[in-house]
């Protein structure tokens, strides 16, 4: 299974699944790692792994829908099968959503559908959920339908709040949480692809 992965910041998450990957604890690979941030950690890990990449945003395409077509083409090119969107600030145009359509996994730092929609990333879900008094985090892995964090919930992990918890610390347990859930979603999917669609093999406009 080729695996395509947008990533805004540093990658961890992409990391983990390099190291899955090259570790054989996950039967796929990174085929191609696309970032909006020329400078990000994620295209320097992926260019570390000798792993193809791609910077595209709105400095290299201002047009909305030829930056769409540039990263729907790109994928095709790389013959991605699965999209993992990790870390990735942008919404996805509707021609790479309608080419990759049930393919296109994001990971979330809660247990959606509570602390999610415009606005919640990062750290800013952490001070949410702590500030909610909710006992129980975690991570959940969705299929992407357009908007902000909807979409069928195909994986989540629990992880508990501690009375003690700071924003650092709670993301750091639910980091390393949704890291492990992202990997084992990813494996389940080379063993049972059956539930996903097939990428349309005509090319659009």
């Amino acid at each position: 299974m080729k695996i395509g992965v947008f990533a805004s910041h540093e990658g961890t998450t992409l990391q983990a699944v390099l190291d899955a990957c090259a570790q054989q604890r996950l039967s796929a690979q990174v085929a191609l790692v696309i970032s909006n941030n020329s400078a990000s950690g994620a295209l320097r890990r992926a260019r570390i792994a000798h792993v193809p990449t791609l910077h595209v945003s709105d400095t290299t395409h201002p047009d909305p829908t030829e930056r769409d077509h540039a990263l729907r083409d790109a994928l095709r090119g790389a013959e991605v099968d699965v999209v993992l969107l990790a870390g990735f600030m942008k919404k996805l145009g509707p021609s790479t959503l309608d080419a990759f359509a049930g393919r296109i996994l994001n990971t979330h730092p809660a247990l959606l559908p509570k602390f999610g929609g415009p606005g919640m990333f990062g750290s800013h879900v952490h001070r949410a959920v702590l500030a909610s008094g909710d006992e129980v985090s975690g991570a959940c892995v969705h299929l992407v339908e357009g908007e902000y964090d909807t979409g069928p919930v195909i994986g989540q992990v629990r992880v508990d709040v501690a009375r003690d918890d700071t924003v650092e610390t709670l993301a750091q347990r639910v980091q390393a949480a949704e890291r492990e859930l992202v990997i084992d979603v990813l494996q389940q999917l080379t063993q049972n692809r059956w539930f996903l669609p097939s990428v349309p093999d005509t090319e659009g406009p």
